[in-house]
């Protein structure tokens, strides 16, 4: 059994921190007088701060808490929160994102530049070089000479004491805030034989005179003010309350009689705890479970295994004539495909961890490049695979930023050109059956088809004058070292990074559309498959070899006979209701030297709008498919995606839909314009 180490378990959740204060902090920005969002940031950092100093990170707990101080005084209303501020906080945090990765590598310069800035932008205590604590908030009119008087009510969750939270340690900060008395409220706790160790049964009721504001009883909870009720009351004067009794030893058990039992009592536990509710408040509390990506990677090629053993056993038994093996293997079979499915829920994940951190890409480029930018994020709740994720973060970036240097014009010249100042980028995410379609969309002035054309001329790509159709000619800006910039940027210009956005897709079997109307912007999509691991295929024959085409992409099967495909010689089209698609001779392709089998059969298979149907001799059946990847040797082979292995050990290849609708276009485009 392995023992987490505390460093990173604090690294992990310091990330999880950042990405909240990040969230808040840009949110902020469109409602700069929100106070729940004000408190949130506040939150947040003072949670960093804490846990940092806790875990030995006492640079990034001291620079946190200057962060922290300032957000404290927009919370108090000393300053107000500005654009400058958010963005200044923002840079803040890239900083103590370096302290927590390298807590000892003498930051210290950096770190002095940027409370200097931030100095700057809320003011302060003159002659400091740091934000000063925040400054004393003024006393409520409603005071007595000893202060103001607050009723609390409060109650916390039943596992606050599971979760290491002590109330114990609330009360003495109540306590140390003025005149204070606490009586317990017992009024929910159940019979001795219903009680749950474990669980806080107990609530409190406090009056309590300081001399403090508000906001110095708001701090007491601050770290469990989300889980729990709490009620705060300010009183118009304290000699006109009475107060609080501290409450008497409590009785023993044996003399509190049911005659002699005061009015309120709690309910029956029937009533007051339904059977269960205590259970649903565990499970809920324990429904989330941080697991290393690693392992569910481990688990995820078990599972492949035991795929491929059931495939194996599944094959023996069809060829058995004892029942009880037949029987065995189809219990396997289908605990086998639950356990995938299963597997495969694990792994997705929604596509908001994707998409949350452009939010910050896109403020950072609107303040760069002078624009003003607009994103809007659709489809966050789109789960897809883990993996596909990660590897789709990179050419997203390089999308957006193109979307964002060469298609968004500039506030004046979009007011000349009749558009909002302010330009949309629209990040958006939906399933269509196996596939997520993830499309980068902006208003921008469009690709320039000319400028292209010249560019490709320039570098060879094409010959001078040579007709392309239209989605030819947009694919091109893909290229290795192709850009049409003016000038190189920050941003962009020098041809690096939509060849890459491309080779990506590809490695993950996808796809890319785009799509651009001069004036008015530009459409890129993705199409990736939702997972990489198990896929359900169709598994054909085509001479005496096996493939694998992905279920998902499969539209109809059609039989061909061998009059039929003799008449389509030289055409290779079918009529499939009312218009024609084409179709490529896998046997062709492959180069079996084998006769064609008397009835062949059609696969049809489409990609977006695109359809190409696929000859082969024989449609074996479904398969589940464990993708295995390429070797080396091979991954310039584009017709094949992958490999799996079958149940009697021989090796099958995964048929690249992508590639192969793409061949079946031009070949229609070629017999179109021979036609």
């Amino acid at each position: 059994m392995t023992t987490l180490d505390p460093i990173q378990v604090f690294r992990t959740e310091a990330a999880e921190l950042f990405e909240q204060i990040e969230a808040g902090l840009l949110d902020l920005l469109h409602n700069l007088s929100n106070q729940d969002q004000i408190d949130a940031v506040f939150r947040g950092l003072h949670t960093l701060k804490g846990s940092g100093a806790m875990f030995g990170f006492d640079a990034l707990a001291a620079f946190t808490h200057h962060c922290e101080t300032a957000f404290d005084r927009v919370r108090k209303g000393e300053v107000a929160a500005t654009a400058e501020l958010v963005a200044c906080v923002l840079e803040a945090q890239d900083h103590m994102k370096v302290l927590v990765d390298q807590p000892h590598g003498g930051h210290e310069e950096a770190g002095d530049r940027l409370l200097a800035k931030l100095q700057a932008t809320v003011g302060g205590h003159s002659g400091g070089t740091v934000v000063g604590p925040p400054l004393a908030a003024p006393v409520p009119a409603a005071t007595t000479a000893r202060g103001t008087t607050f009723r609390l009510r409060f109650r916390l969750p039943d596992n606050a004491m599971a979760n290491g939270t002590n109330p114990l340690g609330l009360l003495d900060e109540l306590r140390e805030l003025g005149d204070c008395h606490v009586a317990a409220d017992l009024s929910t706790v159940p019979a001795l034989d219903e009680i749950a160790p474990s669980d806080l049964h107990v609530g409190w009721n406090v009056t309590l005179t300081t001399e403090q504001p508000r906001s110095a009883i708001d701090d007491v909870f601050i770290f469990v003010m989300d889980d729990m009720e709490l009620t705060i009351e300010e009183a118009a004067a304290a000699a006109a309350l009475p107060s609080v009794p501290e409450p008497a030893a409590a009785p023993s058990a044996a003399a509190i009689s049911p005659a002699s039992a005061p009015p309120a009592q709690p309910p029956h536990p029937d009533q007051a705890h339904p059977a269960g509710a205590s259970d649903a408040r565990h499970a809920k509390a324990a429904e989330n479970l941080r697991v290393p990506a690693e392992r569910l990677d481990e688990l995820m090629d078990r599972v492949g295994e035991l795929v491929i053993a059931q495939s194996r056993l599944s094959q023996l038994a069809s060829s058995s004539a004892d029942i009880q093996l037949r029987s065995v293997s189809e219990d396997v079979e289908r605990l086998s495909g639950e356990l995938r499915d299963t597997m495969m829920v694990l792994r997705m994940v929604p596509v908001t961890q994707l998409f949350g951190r452009f939010r910050r890409l896109v403020h950072d480029l609107a303040r760069e490049t002078g624009k003003m930018i607009e994103l809007e994020l659709e489809g966050e709740s789109t789960e897809v695979d883990k993996t596909v994720m990660e590897r789709l973060a990179d050419p997203l970036v390089h999308l957006v930023r193109n979307s964002v240097d060469h298609g968004l014009e500039l506030p004046d010249e979009r007011a000349a050109a009749g558009k909002e100042r302010a330009g949309r980028v629209l990040l958006s995410a939906r399933q269509s059956g196996g596939e997520v379609i993830i499309t980068i969309k902006d208003d921008g002035r469009g690709i320039d088809r000319d400028r292209v054309r010249a560019k490709a001329e320039a570098s060879g790509l094409i010959q001078p004058g040579q007709q392309l159709m239209d989605q030819e000619l947009l694919q091109l800006i893909f290229q290795p070292g192709f850009s049409t910039a003016a000038q190189v940027t920050n941003l962009s210009g020098r041809g690096v990074g939509m060849d890459v956005v491309k080779k990506t897709v590809e490695a993950l079997r996808g796809v890319i559309d785009i799509r651009s109307e001069p004036g008015k912007g530009s459409e890129v999509s993705l199409r990736i498959p939702l997972t990489l691991a198990i896929i359900d295929g169709l598994l054909v024959r085509v001479g005496t070899g096996r493939y694998v085409i992905p279920l998902s992409a499969v539209e109809e099967c059609l039989e061909l006979s061998l009059e039929e495909d003799l008449r389509s010689r030289g055409r290779s089209f079918i009529s499939l209701r009312d218009s024609l698609v084409p179709f490529l001779r896998l046997r062709d392709l492959f180069r079996t030297g084998t006769a064609p089998d008397p009835f062949q059969k059609v696969v049809v298979i489409s990609t977006g709008d695109e359809r190409v149907g696929l000859v082969v001799d024989q449609i074996v059946g479904d398969h589940q498919t464990v993708i295995k990847s390429m070797s080396k040797l091979h991954h310039d082979v584009a017709t094949f995606s992958g490999a799996t292995i079958l149940g009697d050990g021989s090796v099958a290849l995964i048929l690249d839909v992508a590639h192969l609708v793409s061949a079946g276009q031009q070949q229609e485009a070629q017999l179109r314009a021979a036609g």
